[in-house]
């Protein structure tokens, strides 16, 4: 992936997150790799138990037993943060790495006002008075829309929304101005207009500060005008990488073209809506070969072998034998 300014501020190398339960091994994420720069945006895409969310845990260190990291790196700023002490790892969380959940409830105490939670999580990081972190926290909440913002800061979080919950824990991860921030489907519960004030702030954000930053996501058209970049994920794995424009005009992988056919906005006005026929596998019972080729409609023979990841000719990595565009460099695969 690009680097464009210096070397990336995150990369995954072979990352693999598993879950030993009584029926077996879940391989939640199995063997990732991808770079974000600074100042870049990352759209990380697929249904859901596809392995999004647990590989934004994983970063955060945020994964709970019976799940644990059992191989890879995740080199932030050259630090592998697999190999840091839990302690180092939480002076991170906040202040240089920021997360936002998808249920605001996670992120703000229910029974502490907004201005304590606000004011507390600047001063855990930053060596300012109480005075000035009332201020940055004032100043996140009109970021991301907030009216009346000395009015919200004396509230609790059930005189809120779900919405307007959503928007102070996104404003809450900004506070810090943190190199990295995990946006876990954020903007879920909030109306068209806001999303959109949402989505405009975070890419001022990454343009003025150069803070990286990877969006989860299961919405195509999120990624299509936020992203610089866009891994496709599908049972644990990474099947498509590459540009936004080059990966959702011209798709590579039969799942990624799913994706994008399944968009209702591409559909014909009285056209059935199209479907991804099948279910996404139980990741409990893979089945041997390409984890797709039950649900893919270009599936033959050569797909009950393990296929590999490797690039194309128009700079993007695909894991299909055939894919749809970009030929494989060296030729197409017999």
């Amino acid at each position: 992936m690009s680097d464009r300014n210096g070397g990336p501020t995150i990369s995954l190398r072979d990352l693999k997150t598993h879950f030993f339960t009584k029926e077996g091994v879940v391989k939640a994420v199995d063997g990732i790799s991808f770079d974000v720069a600074k100042g870049e945006v990352l759209g990380l895409v697929g249904e859901s138990g596809s392995g999004k969310s647990i590989t934004g845990f994983s970063i955060l260190g945020l994964v709970d037993q019976p799940g644990r990291i059992v191989d890879g790196e995740i080199l932030f700023q050259g630090r592998d943060l697999v190999q840091l002490p839990e302690e180092e790892r939480r002076k991170l969380r906040g202040s240089k790495i920021a997360m936002i959940f998808q249920d605001p409830m996670m992120t703000l105490n229910p029974v502490l006002r907004i201005d304590t939670q606000m004011t507390e999580a600047v001063l855990a990081h930053r060596d300012v008075s109480k005075e000035r972190a009332l201020e940055i926290a004032r100043e996140a909440l009109v970021k991301v829309g907030i009216a009346a913002p000395d009015e919200r800061l004396n509230s609790y979080p059930h005189q809120f929304s779900g919405g307007m919950r959503q928007r102070v824990a996104i404003a809450t991860a900004f506070l810090n101005e943190p190199e990295l921030i995990i946006a876990d489907e954020p903007t879920t519960a909030l109306d068209v207009t806001i999303q959109g004030q949402i989505l405009f702030e975070a890419q001022n954000l990454c343009r003025e500060t150069g803070t990286a930053l990877i969006w989860i996501t299961h919405d195509l058209a999120v990624v299509a005008g936020l992203a610089d970049q866009i891994c496709v994920m599908y049972a644990g794995k990474i099947v498509e990488q590459g540009t936004v424009d080059r990966v959702l005009d011209q798709p590579a992988h039969p799942y990624t073209a799913g994706l994008i056919g399944s968009v209702p906005g591409r559909n014909q006005r009285g056209s059935r809506l199209f479907q991804i026929p099948g279910m996404t596998p139980s990741l409990l019972n893979l089945p041997y070969g390409c984890a797709f080729r039950s649900r893919c409609p270009h599936a033959d023979v050569a797909c009950e072998e393990e296929p590999p990841e490797r690039p194309t000719a128009d700079g993007r990595l695909v894991r299909c034998i055939r894919p749809l565009a970009g030929e494989p460099q060296g030729g197409e695969a017999a």
